[in-house]
């Protein structure tokens, strides 16, 4: 099989799911900078966030980060519908680079030279991942997903999931939830991984609907948005306590490996991304994530070198009246997948 065999260039939904992903980057890396600029304004005036103050509500700069944050995650809900979560999911760590891109030019928060290096390697990756990622595959209604997501594989993988999450909840974090940022983590990346799924089967549903193909009609429709409520307000809570208890700085790199993993997984089971490709295609796409994985660490590590020694748990990050504001994720939060 030569290259031109292997590589037949993107599918029409392929491109269209890149180009919203790419949009979402877009926005949800602004939306940071412009929700911090207006956290720092309405601090002159008020208290701070970081100190309990809510002054940042009467604030427009805030509202117009918010808005461009919700504009960037329909964008990203929108991507799932029309490309796998193979090619969506991971381009969630160009919104980190627009984000320190911006914090450096905006902020005057130094990116430091390996941090350049960390958003080349997250640039590449990506471009790797685009240029091999499987096609979606055609779905015509979505009985056909809901087919796919109650097969014996991704049961089994749904019930793992399941059980690893309660062991997390009712065990671990009692005991460790304050001191191991891993069993946070845990829940908010097992339960992303479930909640990309029912995303992209709501997803499908509604870019069929709007086609001129009612899926509303259909029992699945309703119970892929009562799955999506469900596990996005669960995947909320538990970030929410993780940025609460340990740096961002932590939290970040670690969430957005453990979520895109999982999420990754969870695809190739259920949608089975990988069936149609060659093992060297395989072996690229893996090399691309390993690649987007390490430009996301050195860009963290090189914050920290800028910053100081990075801190395990939160105690300062009130300065800046920041500290329930991460570094967005695909994933990243998105009615998540970028979730925050």
């Amino acid at each position: 099989m030569t290259w031109r065999d292997a590589y037949s260039g993107m599918s029409t939904d392929n491109i269209k799911g890149l180009i919203l992903a790419l949009s979402s980057s877009l926005f949800i890396g602004s939306s940071f900078i412009i929700k911090k600029k207006g956290l720092k304004k309405a601090g002159v005036s008020g208290l701070r966030a970081g100190s309990g103050g809510y002054s940042y509500l009467y604030e427009p700069l805030w509202w117009i980060g918010m808005i461009t944050m919700v504009v960037g995650e329909v964008a990203n809900f929108a991507a799932y519908a029309f490309a796998p979560a193979i090619l969506v999911t991971p381009l969630g760590a160009l919104s980190i680079i627009i984000s320190a891109v911006l914090a450096h030019i905006i902020l005057r928060e130094r990116l430091h030279i390996f941090g350049v290096l960390g958003c080349a390697l997250c640039v590449v990756g990506s471009i790797t991942i685009v240029l091999h990622a499987p096609q979606e595959r055609a779905i015509e209604s979505v009985a056909e997903v809901w087919d796919l997501a109650t097969e014996p594989a991704f049961v089994l993988y749904g019930v793992l999931v399941l059980v690893a999450v309660f062991i997390l909840v009712l065990h671990y974090i009692p005991l460790y939830g304050q001191t191991h940022v891993m069993c946070y983590i845990g829940v908010c990346s097992l339960i992303g991984s479930l909640s990309v799924m029912s995303v992209k089967g709501l997803g499908i549903a509604l870019k069929l609907t709007f086609s001129g193909t009612n899926q509303l009609v259909y029992p699945q429709t309703w119970a892929f948005t009562f799955f999506v409520l469900l596990c996005v307000i669960t995947q909320m809570n538990y970030l929410n306590k993780a940025l609460d208890t340990f740096n961002t700085a932590v939290v970040s790199p670690i969430y957005y490996v453990m979520f895109t993993s999982l999420t990754i997984l969870a695809s190739v089971i259920m949608f089975k991304d990988w069936d149609g490709q060659n093992p060297t295609q395989i072996v690229t796409e893996l090399c691309g994530f390993v690649t987007i994985l390490s430009g996301t660490f050195l860009l963290h590590k090189t914050k920290d070198m800028a910053d100081g020694p990075t801190r395990l748990l939160k105690h300062a990050d009130a300065e800046d009246g920041m500290h329930h504001e991460g570094i967005p994720l695909r994933r990243h939060d998105s009615i998540n997948m970028r979730l925050q």
